[in-house]
């Protein structure tokens, strides 16, 4: 069945994918954005439309939601400009009770939401993690009866164009020697983008995913020490990587959250005080069998060419 779907978060590094495989199989998507000619790429989609929108305005927001019967909630920070909390609450928890009440308003039947691992209102260890939780109450509580929703909450997210290998390679280049990394031992289960954007358009039309929770992590667990280490070795540097003792990393971490786009930050740093790793996968439900990171990263890790970074990324995954 196709369908009219509103992506929110569309632009973004899953929301582009998500994007690309909603249009493929079939379905009109429309993507929100204050700046749309900032996102060129997305017009090359044939059922896609870029609108000039804020997603936070609710007027905006329910006139777009009358238009499609399925939305799809992406939108998320990392950081926020302040130390409060208050950007994460904006983005994830009041965006989340707009999105439900504009759907519930416009008659919309269907709502999927991304959120986070380890999301947890009441003991999140982050302001990151508390409002992610929150947002999940909303979204799973206040539906009502019409409206069926489900919630993903993904570990860490891998893929050729990422914030996450991407920014490790970068960080490399500015520490060739010796690289201080805090919190090594934070354990994470990498999962690669496109079989979670896979798992998602599966959702659409399965009503056993109507009001359920899926954790979705890659198949192998790795601390952070071990995910640099195997970056490292991809780009065939020797850099030494010097584990920060609990203290110094946190002094690092709020260090670096004044420095522009907060490379790393004390509320990142609460995240991984806890474990990213799945305590049931939700791939399974899907039947969708989930790549490692040494199977598909090394095609964009090796840092050829952008055209030859995707055509090794098919040839490793063996599409064409």
């Amino acid at each position: 069945m196709t369908h009219r779907i509103l992506l929110l978060g569309g632009s973004g590094f899953v929301g582009s994918h998500l994007a690309a495989r909603l249009v493929c199989d079939g379905h009109s998507v429309t993507v929100l954005s204050r700046q749309p000619f900032r996102h060129a790429a997305l017009r090359v989609l044939p059922t896609l439309k870029l609108v000039a929108a804020d997603v936070h305005d609710e007027v905006a927001l329910s006139a777009a939601c009358a238009q499609h019967d399925v939305v799809i909630n992406l939108v998320g920070i990392l950081n926020e400009a302040g130390r409060n909390g208050l950007g994460f609450r904006r983005a994830h928890t009041e965006l989340a009770r707009r999105v439900v009440d504009a759907c519930r308003r416009s008659g919309v039947k269907r709502l999927l939401h991304m959120s986070a691992l380890n999301a947890d209102a009441a003991k999140g260890a982050s302001y990151y993690l508390r409002s992610k939780g929150e947002a999940e109450g909303i979204v799973l509580t206040q539906a009502g009866p019409e409206l069926k929703v489900t919630v993903f909450q993904p570990s860490v997210i891998f893929g050729v164009d990422d914030d996450l290998t991407n920014r490790f390679v970068k960080l490399l280049g500015l520490a060739p020697i010796v690289f201080p990394l805090a919190c090594p031992d934070a354990a994470l289960a990498p999962v690669w983008v496109e079989d979670v954007v896979e798992v998602m358009a599966r959702a659409i039309d399965d009503r056993r995913s109507f009001g359920q929770r899926y954790q979705l992590c890659g198949p192998q667990a790795y601390t952070l020490e071990q995910l640099l280490c195997f970056i490292r070795d991809q780009r065939g540097r020797r850099t030494l990587i010097w584990r920060l003792p609990a203290w110094l990393g946190k002094l690092q971490a709020a260090l670096l959250e004044f420095l522009p786009g907060k490379p790393f930050s004390l509320d990142n740093w609460r995240s991984l005080q806890v474990s990213s790793l799945c305590t049931s996968n939700g791939f399974a439900a899907f039947g969708v069998a989930p790549r490692a990171l040494a199977a598909v990263a090394p095609a964009w890790l090796a840092g050829a060419s952008a055209r030859g970074r995707y055509d090794a990324l098919r040839a490793a995954v063996g599409r064409n």
